[in-house]
């Protein structure tokens, strides 16, 4: 018997301009694709591709980003300057989270996202993960936990 549920989407958007980024995102993916979580559909998108429909639709949001001179990639910068106005009024409380790969401290990424969002009136579900300085392989399994925990909180509906 096939189960007519629909399925809650997640949209991963993610700038991706290295092997190790490109890595990354797919942690977050495999994650969020866990055997154990059913009920969500993954939906990764590379930030040029983005339209303000594709974040409407989807059920929460994961951003990916590089650190660049202190700030969001522009690709991400990008992605929100297109979509802002027309989700401004129809996005209120999507719940997202976001990762950062940066080469310092992350810190004025993690302001500008913050202040983007806070002006969508998104909710953040969960404490931005900031993998800072040299390249590190647990940045890989801190990126599949966050994909995970996000994609179980929706289908469980904690978010």
């Amino acid at each position: 018997m096939t189960s007519n549920i629909e399925k809650k989407t997640l949209l991963i958007i993610a700038h991706t301009p290295s092997k190790n980024t490109q890595r990354m995102v797919q942690a977050v993916i495999k994650g969020a694709k866990h055997p154990d979580i059913t009920g969500i559909q993954v939906k990764y998108q590379q930030p040029l591709s983005v339209q303000p429909t594709d974040v409407m639709s989807a059920d929460a949001i994961i951003v990916g980003t590089t650190e660049n001179l202190g700030y969001m990639s522009g690709l991400i910068k990008d992605v929100f300057d297109r979509i802002y106005y027309d989700c401004l009024e129809h996005t209120q409380a999507k719940p997202f989270a976001f990762y950062i790969r940066a080469g310092l401290d992350g810190t004025g990424t993690r302001r500008g996202i913050e202040t983007i969002t806070t002006g969508l009136r998104w909710k953040l579900v969960q404490e931005p993960l900031i993998c800072k300085g040299d390249f590190n392989e647990d940045f890989i399994e801190q990126c599949e936990e966050l994909g995970m925990t996000v994609a179980a909180s929706l289908d469980a509906g904690i978010i």
